[in-house]
């Protein structure tokens, strides 16, 4: 048995039963996403010299760095440390919109 569920942002909830087991997992094309950001970043939209636009991160990779630290969402979005961590890992380089150090 395997079910898909789609969410919105071109989500999708994986929930499967292999012998006996339950297997979940979330997909989603950041393709769009990475190209939104590179435009962005090309046409200069970096934010003001007093707010940055550091990057739209897809929610896949959020969902990941939670899962790699063993932290839930709400431990993530309360702190501003994993959030600078995320942004300035050169893994999501493709994310990000203004590139300095966050």
């Amino acid at each position: 048995m395997r079910a898909v569920v789609e969410q919105a942002g071109g989500l999708k909830s994986i929930v499967a039963l292999e012998d006996g087991a339950l297997i979940t997992g979330t997909i989603q094309d950041c393709t769009p996403i990475a190209e939104r950001a590179k435009a962005m970043h090309n046409e200069g939209f970096h934010g003001s010299a007093d707010w940055k636009y550091a990057g739209a991160v897809p929610s896949v990779m959020i969902e990941k760095y939670c899962n790699d630290n063993g932290i839930t969402l709400h431990e993530f979005s309360a702190s501003q440390d994993h959030k600078k961590r995320l942004l300035n890992d050169p893994a999501i380089a493709h994310f990000r919109i203004w590139k300095g150090r966050v």
